[in-house]
């Protein structure tokens, strides 16, 4: 006989914004394990029985005794017989440290569970270390108050702050879990503009890992212990002394394209951190050497994304043109060419 299986959710959310007294949302599940679990450690089951939450969100609720099997605390490494009762009673915390700013955000596309978003640059993601507010976070919270209860404020990724273009947000803890877990899997397509120093002769991948800078806490760098970072860069347009590249991205590291793009000696046209101190090419006309001194940040855009919507499963893809204040510095490039 097939495994009943039965799922209930309770969630106690207060109206309009939460408050300290109301920085908790609780969540209430009973259901069946299938027969098919059989074998499976207990958090492994618990996973495949309730995919709307991460498995480090399952396994904290397992430790802290809010899941019961059959009446009786298990541990998630117990094997399961497939059959047993369980019942969940646990909490989902709610965002209060960092407060709704009223923020002006260009919304490409929104439903119940998503947002896509054309973040502008000099805005920061996360409040952090002398970014308290005047954040993406901030401003998103003031857009849909209900982002407090999920992870992040719904953020699946992030961009630098000099960085323009497509962010992804999930608008409830069950559709960023799934899409945390599409990025992990490769399965969310993002695809950069990107205005590099030399002239590059042809596309190619750079496969080096990434991790923190040894002296310079500030920067990140290639590093035999660092993380798996993949970069794909293929040539667009081509300058004298520049480059236009379409940059894919199949991990998500700090300042991963800077990075790699820098290592192989084409750091972004006018990167802070990575480019080192700027120096006009030599020969270039009075208009061109006034472009490149006063543009005012690293030259890339989050121009594309394709994604599976969380819910339906329908294929999404996502477009923003590219900055106004790279458009002119391609029309200077453009114009020394001609």
């Amino acid at each position: 006989m097939a495994s009943r299986r039965v799922t209930k959710s309770i969630a106690n959310t207060p109206a309009g914004l939460p408050t300290p007294e109301s920085a908790t949302e609780f969540r209430q599940h009973a259901l069946t394990l299938p027969a098919e679990a059989a074998g499976l450690r207990f958090d492994q089951a618990l996973a495949r029985s309730l995919p709307q939450y991460s498995r480090a969100r399952l396994a904290a609720w397992i430790d802290s005794g809010a899941v019961e099997v059959d009446g009786r605390p298990l541990r998630g490494k117990d094997k399961v017989l497939g059959g047993e009762q369980v019942r969940i009673r646990a909490s989902l915390p709610v965002e209060t440290r960092v407060g709704p700013e009223a923020i002006p955000l260009a919304v490409v596309f929104r439903d119940r569970s998503l947002l896509v978003i054309d973040k502008p640059a000099g805005l920061v993601v996360h409040p952090g270390a002398g970014n308290a507010r005047h954040t993406l976070q901030n401003a998103l919270l003031a857009l849909d108050p209900q982002l407090a209860r999920v992870p992040r404020a719904g953020l699946v990724h992030r961009l630098d702050k000099d960085t323009r273009g497509l962010l992804v947000i999930a608008r409830t803890v069950e559709a960023h879990t799934a899409l945390v877990a599409a990025l992990a899997a490769r399965e969310i397509t993002r695809e950069y503009l990107a205005i590099v120093t030399g002239a590059m002769t042809g596309g190619g991948t750079v496969d080096e890992p990434i991790g923190r800078h040894r002296t310079q806490r500030v920067r990140m760098a290639v590093r035999a212990d660092g993380r798996p970072a993949v970069t794909h860069y293929r040539v667009v347009r081509r300058f004298r002394a520049h480059t236009l590249v379409r940059v894919t991205l199949e991990t998500g590291r700090t300042h991963q394209i800077r990075v790699h793009l820098a290592h192989i000696g084409f750091p972004l046209a006018g990167d802070p951190l990575y480019g080192g101190r700027r120096r006009l090419p030599a020969g270039i006309s009075p208009a061109l050497a006034t472009a490149l001194q006063d543009f005012p940040r690293q030259a890339l855009h989050a121009a594309r994304v394709k994604l599976a919507h969380p819910v339906t499963a329908r294929e999404l893809e996502f477009e923003a043109p590219m900055p106004a204040d790279m458009q002119r510095l391609l029309e200077a490039l453009e114009n020394e060419r001609a």
